[in-house]
């Protein structure tokens, strides 16, 4: 027997995606509303009670907005960063802990995580909940990220013949250190304080790197770089698309780390590069699978009851 699942936002970059992973699976029917009807709360609303499951791929405001059409009549998962910090929802990176897979198994209402977030948290939440980090360290990240993380507008403008020349190299942004992932990837990693991040678009369509720094000489405890690789290992070495890549030796020195490599996949690398003086923790994923559609639709498998990586493997 099928389940029910509407997407809410069915059109933009994310809901299209899992458009495209869930409508070949005979366990799902897909609740299409017309495209006159995309707008009319009425018309959502009835989908939403129609629907076991409902995706929320909208702005902020307009997310919040729908989970009051749906009332209790579904089962929702919100891909916006809406509700990410709060409490009440299940916070949808069940690799992270025994505690968030479960919860996750149980909500009515889970909070789907962000591209940067993801490859953020992938890394600090063990570093720090394994003792090798303290939550009040000075975190600074970057990340690389192509495109379509985005949105519509700027797809279109990165692909357009008549783009600006600008455009043509890596760019940064959210300088003033505002960035809307900030909130949830301090809650998450357990940090004190909120990191600074700089987040770098760049011209190739999807796939992000997320890269934190590490000066061990700052830190109380004495921390090496092959402790620190065997304990992403442990910590991830059941989960089915995480995977530790491990650690290099000499030929970490002519080695290129591609942003884009998992473009198109559903999981999430971890590198641990440098040395016991200098590390430099990676995680690399592709924005639109783990980092977006992809992880909503493991966060619904998991609800429903079935294996976590159905129609992402």
């Amino acid at each position: 027997m099928s389940v029910k699942v509407y997407i809410d936002g069915q059109a933009g970059t994310t809901g299209l995606k899992i458009v495209n992973r869930l409508e070949t699976r005979e366990d799902i029917t897909l609740l299409k509303i017309a495209e006159e009807d995309r707008h009319n709360a009425e018309k959502r609303a009835e989908m939403m009670h129609e629907a076991d499951f409902t995706f929320l791929c909208l702005p902020d405001d307009a997310a919040r907005e729908a989970v009051q059409l749906a009332g209790d009549s579904t089962r929702i998962l919100d891909a916006s960063t809406a509700h990410r910090t709060n409490p009440a929802w299940a916070y949808g990176f069940p690799e992270l802990s025994p505690e968030f897979r479960a919860k996750l198994a149980s909500s009515d209402k889970t909070a789907v995580p962000g591209c940067y977030a993801s490859g953020f948290i992938s890394l600090l939440y063990p570093m720090v909940a394994n003792g090798l980090l303290p939550a009040d360290y000075p975190v600074f990240a970057y990340a690389t990220s192509g495109y379509s993380g985005a949105g519509k507008n700027a797809i279109a403008q990165y692909e357009s013949e008549d783009k600006p020349y600008e455009f043509g190299s890596p760019r940064q942004y959210a300088l003033s250190q505002q960035h809307k992932h900030l909130p949830e990837m301090q809650k998450f990693a357990g940090l004190t304080h909120a990191p600074m991040f700089n987040p770098i678009i760049c011209d190739y369509h999807s796939g992000m790197v997320v890269s934190v720094p590490i000066q061990t000489r700052t830190l109380d405890k004495k921390i090496t770089l092959a402790q620190v690789n065997a304990m992403f290992a442990e910590h991830y070495a059941e989960a089915k698309l995480v995977q530790v890549q491990p650690m290099m030796g000499e030929e970490q020195k002519s080695f290129f780390l591609a942003s884009n490599t998992l473009s198109g996949q559903n999981k999430l690398e971890i590198f641990t590069f440098g040395n016991d003086e200098q590390i430099l923790l990676c995680a690399r994923l592709d924005n639109l699978g783990k980092g977006a559609s992809g992880a909503a639709v493991q966060c619904l498998n998991i609800m429903m009851g079935i294996d976590e990586t159905t129609g992402l493997l």
